[in-house]
């Protein structure tokens, strides 16, 4: 089925990346979610996880896109989340190098654009790991997807969750990825982490999620698309 055009852009449309120095960090917080109840922590399990996905609740994702700020036509693209299998959980997460020309220097999950001659979004998200960091998919139990997550930048995002080895070596491509980190789930699953920005430029309305968390003397700002598909999350695992 053909995709219909996308409609240009207003000319005072700016997306955030292209303005001077901007500085999400900087962008006043208007609110702390820590008024909803964190995910409990038997529903965090390996085994509560592999349930949920084998028999999904009715539930509806919080997120779904962003605002656009690109006149390209839609891309289909698949991340993995991966969940390490530690005592306790942990996501797997992207810096990405500050030379790329969409998300430089962003938190982001290891992920991208599909191949034609991918099989569908789980195929993707392997294929893009394992260039990306060197995750070899025989250390990854790939359990469901979740709702696509549509990006400014028009690509079509389906997150599939897996569980992953902790003995699985990484080898980041140096080109793509500037550093491989980890967070603890119980951290990402707790609103009182959640944080909402609203940022106005020339008359248009930003608003976005942040989870800033702190790796030792690191501050790891998750915010954006990341931080919107692990809220869809927690809704996953809070229904």
């Amino acid at each position: 089925m053909p995709i219909d055009p996308v409609p240009p852009l207003p000319p005072e449309f700016v997306p955030l990346s292209k303005l001077p120095h901007f500085d999400p960090r900087a962008v006043p917080v208007i609110g702390i979610d820590s008024h909803l109840p964190p995910v409990r922590p038997e529903a965090m399990s390996p085994d509560s996880i592999r349930e949920k996905f084998r028999a999904p609740p009715a539930w509806a994702p919080e997120i779904w896109a962003e605002k656009r700020f690109t006149d390209r036509q839609p891309a289909q693209a698949s991340v993995l989340v991966p969940i390490v299998l530690r005592r306790e959980p942990t996501v797997l997460l992207t810096e990405r190098t500050t030379h790329l020309s969409t998300h430089s220097g962003q938190v982001a999950f290891p992920g991208g654009k599909r191949d034609e001659t991918d099989r569908d979004a789980a195929h993707t998200a392997l294929r893009e790991a394992q260039e990306e960091i060197g995750l070899h998919e025989r250390h990854v139990e790939v359990l469901g997807e979740m709702p696509t997550y549509t990006t400014g930048t028009l690509f079509i995002v389906t997150p599939v969750v897996a569980l992953v080895q902790p003995d699985a070596r990484l080898e980041l491509n140096a080109h793509e990825v500037a550093d491989a980190f980890e967070v603890p789930l119980k951290f990402l699953m707790n609103p009182a982490h959640h944080r909402r920005h609203v940022f106005d430029v020339m008359g248009n309305r930003r608003e976005w999620l942040s989870m800033p968390y702190m790796d030792g003397a690191t501050e790891r700002f998750i915010w954006g698309a990341t931080a919107a598909m692990l809220r869809n999350f927690y809704r996953f695992l809070s229904a």
